[in-house]
């Protein structure tokens, strides 16, 4: 090594450079693993209070990259090697960036997205341009660097935005879908603007010379163009090929994964030959490659695990690196003084703009400025920005230190504004979420239908048909493969991204695919009004339920419907089943953040075609009162607008004028108060159905008054092979006299009291039965509807 020299000029020892070479390795080595540990320790520690990966990340880096210990251990060729790394991270994750974008909406009539996202900028632009150019943040006067610092606080990082907005839970939101929304438009705009800006100010390339100045500029930018142009035209061409080429389930060929990478990287690489900056020119071939298709979700899912696994700890250790602490000016007022009109400027501009544009579109002005808050946000290119200034002795360290931390700051607020957002919606929301009870008639109902094989389709079918109401506004349904993961199916999987894998398993493809095409099948012929979704919960017993209950919460399900684990023989009995499925069955009972169903088929899926012209198919609806059988009266108004349905309801009532309900009323504890209250619920609930549905004649309607739980068995017995499906509610009713004791004897506690009966091995082998549970307050956030509105 060229820093190593013997005493007196003799050449070293061989046992000493093996050795200084030895602990030289070690010393990096040792920083850079130190950077992995601590900067996933950090973000774990930091958890708890909701903060961003980025906070722990710069905070480790800054700490990490300014012990001497570390930093006497790295050699000016190691710190070269850190360079490059950071550099072609940041292409990587600009280029990402730009698949997430859509350049064409720039052309189109500003939406109140984007009129946010300008508002919050142009004065943030104003500010740093009139103010700035006398407070010395650079080496040398520079126009570039006052734009170039204008756009880097003015902007916004979509990437820490999107992820902080949907892990708060406040993504499905009003303000929570405007913020992302505008902080997409942000960013996007302030990257383009410094893809314009390289042009004329290029970092990288010092011209003196005002004519090869301008020749350097529109070579540049005729090369830019020419990419532009040839990524916007030949790219969907190209993708389609290999996408064609490559159906979804079947791996991906590697012939055709090796041309993809090379055409994404050859677009990437145009511009750069002719010196513009390859960092800008990936994010600009990144906006105008295809994002759908399954050769981009693979490349932008590979890329968005890698970059946090492995390219993040390295990038903040890099920038901890070069933010040199020891040329922070901190004794000088100077320093202090220009650092506090950073963060007064990042501040104040975006909330400024956005408090006069929420005054026009009707925004109360406290929401506003949250909006501003949350829009000051930085990210990872800002961070590099801000780095590479100092490495280009545009900027002094101390600018350099100070923009850092700016950006730091700028994401802390954030989950406290988010608190603040939450507290104020908790107030307004009501004392729990929607359910179908109180579903507006207009919104589609969302389903999530879970299946477990083929021999739950012709019921799925039924369940679809009954179900779709009119055609406007239709059902939503998410139709779900139940499959345990096991060790053989494990091993056929292919991951094609961080969240994404294939199931190649040949007895798992088949069956989706007998699925699909029977169900897609009837959609096309009969489904008015019925859109269908394929989903798939692939997991063990142990984590179905919670995939389950996330893919409800993240689609917006109002209703799950759930096969029973039991299955039909041919001669109408049931079997054994399968306890893993009852297992499911129990956990999403308990987690579901909305309603769930289970299906008992005991020959539901054997009905013929149910007809849309006469009344043929005999549902009934068995209603006691609680809040389960008020949902499952409103399942039934869907069910009733069938026209080859023939609906009956049937009420339990107690027979108030006997004298054994009376001792029986005495020996139970009765909380007189809730009683009263889900009477109430009950009558008003039964009185809109009576008015919408049995008054017309549409609805049959009959009364069983009954004194004890033993006549309500004998009753519901009674009702055997009347109807094709009985709907009936879970539970949920407050210490109701009539159903008291039945629980003893349930072998199916899953099923409700009711529902246990009315499926039982014993009773009729020809209806089916549905039992409806609306979800309770549990699981969800803090008793606020994510879908709440403030604004």
């Amino acid at each position: 090594m060229e820093n190593v020299h013997a005493v007196n000029g003799s050449a070293p020892a061989c046992p000493d450079f093996i050795s200084y070479t030895v602990k030289n390795a070690a010393g990096k080595v040792i920083s850079i693993g130190l950077a992995f540990v601590f900067s996933n320790l950090s973000h774990q520690l930091l958890k708890p209070l909701s903060q961003p990966r980025i906070a722990s990340d710069i905070a480790v880096g800054l700490v990490l990259g300014n012990i001497s210990l570390i930093r006497h251990a790295f050699d000016e060729q190691f710190i070269n090697i850190l360079n490059s790394i950071a550099e072609f991270g940041m292409i990587c994750y600009m280029f990402v960036l730009g698949m997430e974008m859509d350049p064409y909406v720039i052309f189109k009539a500003p939406s109140r997205n984007a009129m946010v996202a300008y508002a919050g900028m142009v004065p943030t632009i104003i500010l740093v341009c009139s103010i700035t150019p006398f407070l010395r943040y650079y080496q040398h006067p520079s126009i570039g660097f006052t734009l170039c610092l204008s756009t880097t606080l003015s902007g916004s990082s979509s990437h820490i935005l999107t992820r902080l907005i949907t892990s708060l839970k406040i993504g499905k939101s009003d303000i929570g879908k405007l913020v992302i929304a505008a902080g997409m438009h942000s960013d996007m705009i302030s990257v383009i603007l410094f893809s314009i800006g390289y042009l004329f100010f290029p970092t990288a390339i010092s011209v003196n010379d005002l004519a090869a100045h301008i020749r350097m500029t529109l070579t540049m930018a005729a090369a830019l163009l020419l990419q532009i142009i040839f990524t916007a035209t030949v790219s969907p061409i190209f993708m389609n090929w290999v996408n064609n080429e490559n159906p979804e389930g079947k791996p991906m060929k590697g012939s055709h994964l090796v041309l993809a990478v090379a055409y994404m990287a050859f677009v990437c690489s145009g511009a750069p030959i002719y010196g513009y900056s390859p960092i800008l020119s990936a994010f600009v071939a990144g906006i105008f490659l295809p994002s759908e298709g399954r050769v981009s979700k693979w490349a932008v899912g590979k890329i968005n695990y890698l970059l946090p696994t492995i390219f993040y700890p390295v990038f903040f250790f890099w920038m901890g690196f070069h933010a040199d602490f020891s040329k922070f000016e901190a004794s000088h007022w100077g320093t202090w003084g220009r650092f506090l009109v950073l963060v007064l400027i990042t501040i104040f501009g975006k909330v400024i703009g956005t408090v006069i544009c929420g005054v026009t579109l009707g925004f109360h002005q406290r929401e506003s400025a949250e909006l501003g808050l949350l829009l000051t946000a930085k990210g990872h290119f800002h961070v590099f920005l801000a780095v590479i200034g100092t490495l280009l002795d545009i900027t002094t360290t101390s600018t350099s230190i100070s923009i850092i931390i700016v950006i730091f700051l700028s994401v802390l607020p954030t989950p406290l504004v988010v608190s603040q957002i939450i507290k104020r919606a908790r107030k307004r929301a009501p004392a729990q979420r929607m359910a179908l009870e109180w579903l507006d008639p207009s919104n589609e109902l969302r389903t999530l239908l879970c299946i477990q094989g083929v021999h739950n389709v012709l019921s799925t079918i039924n369940f679809m048909e009954i179900s779709q109401g009119a055609s406007d506004p239709g059902i939503l349904v998410y139709l779900t493969d139940m499959v345990e993961l096991t060790d053989h199916i494990a091993s056929t999987l292919v991951q094609e991204g961080m969240d994404t894998v294939t199931v190649m398993d040949k007895d798992v493809t088949e069956m989706r695919d007998q699925i699909s095409t029977a169900v897609q099948a009837y959609v096309e012929e009969n489904g008015n009004g019925i859109t269908l979704r394929r989903m798939l919960a692939l997991s063990t017993f142990d984590g179905m339920a919670k995939d389950i209950c996330n893919l409800a919460e993240d689609l917006m399900i109002s209703l799950i419907i759930l096969p029973f684990h039991k299955n039909r023989h041919a001669n109408g009995t049931l079997d054994g089943g399968n306890p893993g499925f009852r297992y499911v069955n129990r956990k999403v009972l308990r987690n579901a953040p909305c309603s769930v169903g289970i299906l008992v088929d005991r020959g539901y899926g054997l009905v013929e075609k149910i007809s849309k012209s006469i009344s043929s198919f005999q549902v009934a609806v068995i209603f006691f009162g609680g809040k389960d059988d008020r949902e499952a009266l409103a399942y039934a108004g869907r069910v009733a607008r069938h026209p080859g349905v023939k609906l009956t309801v049937i009420r339990f009532l107690l027979d108030s004028e006997s004298v054994t309900a009376s001792r029986r009323a005495g020996n139970y504890r009765i909380n007189a108060a809730e009683q009263e209250e889900e009477m109430k619920l009950d009558d008003e609930s039964f009185a809109q159905f009576y008015e919408r549905h049995i008054a017309g004649g549409h609805v049959s309607y009959s009364e069983k008054h009954v004194v004890n739980s033993a006549e309500t068995y004998t009753t519901l017995r009674s009702l055997e092979g009347q109807y094709g499906l009985i709907i009936v509610g879970r539970g949920g009713r407050v210490n109701s006299i009539l159903t008291i004791g039945m629980n003893d004897w349930q072998q199916c506690p899953e099923l409700g009291p009711i529902g246990d009966v009315l499926s039982g091995s014993d009773s009729s082998h020809t209806t089916s039965v549905l039992i409806i549970q609306q979800h309770s307050l549990k699981g969800e956030l803090d008793g606020v509807d994510d879908e709440f509105s403030i604004m």
